[in-house]
């Protein structure tokens, strides 16, 4: 099996690093595994792809002896809105066809959570928290419960829930638990970013009240998204694009009086080492080279935007799943070892253990 984090040991043992192990509330035990079977990598058994496969496999049975009650549309062209518009709507044929990819993806789903639970990891996992833009559907949200009644119905004691934010916001709240909470005190937000192989966001992220554990009610208090699919920009077309964008979140920050930390949290595909730079996993990024030697994406943000407010930009970088995985800390004070897998063009992971004392004081 190819290695899905650096190893413990390479780890730079320091509170501050990218890609850490080790963060102020939850240890890293995995993140980024490429867990591999007969036919190749599991997870490409459980994306976005796979669900509009079985989809489309149902709509060619139906065709071969009836009219398809989707009607012509391609299925890679539905949106999640028309396909929960099916399963919501009157026609019962069209939501039984969906009702019948929900049930086939499940079935997979649960296998591909049976193999990564058997990785010595994953082991004794308690709940697995389930994002990415799958989640954000009815369709997907019946998949994942589906999934958990699989699992149960096989003796697998696990809970496989949506994550609770919004996927687009989880990617950028999980910012905030990537460094210690005194780095925030004076400030009320930090700026985060989710690079993705589709769109970019970038937010400014509120902590919420002083006195609420963990950051249990932070949000999003103002984002801005670019698709750069559309535009197939550079590398360094992407990192000028990104910069202004934050400095347009700084501007309308300061402008209404909120205090941002002078700290930008990324979340990025792939392995992140403990310099900022990418080991691997960054290939569908746009312009492509993100994993080139002479290359940092911190340090390039850094120079981009060297200060925020009156003091030197500090930037901190993990992997995407991680920090979407990380917006869930709040909400998992009940169980001590958790995962998350992130749904959408590909299956992204992490695994999570509570450190001894992040109980709620």
């Amino acid at each position: 099996m190819a290695k899905s984090s650096s190893d413990p040991r390479d780890e730079v043992n320091a509170p501050l690093a990218h890609g850490a192990l080790n963060l102020p509330l939850v240890t890293i035990d995995d993140y980024n595994n490429e867990l591999r079977d007969k036919n190749g990598f599991i997870g490409d058994n459980a994306n976005k792809k796979t669900f509009q496969q079985k989809l489309d496999d149902w709509r060619k049975r139906i065709r071969k002896v009836g009219d398809d009650p989707i009607g012509k549309t391609a299925t890679a062209k539905l949106s999640k809105k028309k396909i929960d518009a099916f399963l919501k709507g009157d026609d019962m044929e069209a939501a039984a066809l969906v009702m019948g990819a929900v049930e086939d993806f499940a079935q997979d789903f649960a296998d591909v959570i049976g193999k990564f639970l058997k990785d010595k990891r994953w082991a004794k996992t308690e709940r697995i928290v389930v994002g990415g833009g799958f989640r954000q559907s009815r369709f997907g949200e019946l998949a994942i419960a589906r999934t958990m009644v699989i699992l149960k119905a096989a003796g697998v004691d696990v809970e496989v829930v949506p994550i609770v934010h919004h996927p687009d916001e989880a990617g950028l709240i999980g910012a905030v638990h990537l460094m210690p909470r005194w780095m925030f005190k004076g400030h009320e937000a930090i700026l985060a970013v989710d690079i993705g192989g589709t769109n970019v966001r970038a937010g400014v992220v509120k902590f919420g009240k002083d006195d609420m554990p963990n950051f249990a009610d932070a949000s999003v208090w103002d984002s801005a998204i670019w698709r750069h699919a559309d535009d197939e920009p550079s590398r360094t077309a992407t990192i000028e694009k990104l910069a202004a964008m934050l400095r347009d979140l700084i501007g309308k920050a300061e402008k209404a009086n909120l205090k941002p930390a002078p700290i930008i949290g990324i979340a990025c595909p792939g392995i992140i080492k403990a310099d900022g730079s990418i080991e691997r996993g960054g290939q569908n990024l746009p312009g492509g080279n993100w994993e080139s030697d002479s290359f940092n994406l911190p340090a390039a943000l850094m120079k981009a935007i060297p200060e925020i407010g009156e003091h030197g930009t500090f930037v901190m970088m993990h992997n995407d799943a991680v920090v979407q995985g990380l917006s869930q800390i709040p909400f998992m004070n009940d169980v001590s070892r958790w995962a998350v897998l992130t749904i959408g063009t590909g299956l992204g992971n992490a695994h999570f253990t509570n450190r001894e004392g992040t109980k709620p004081r």
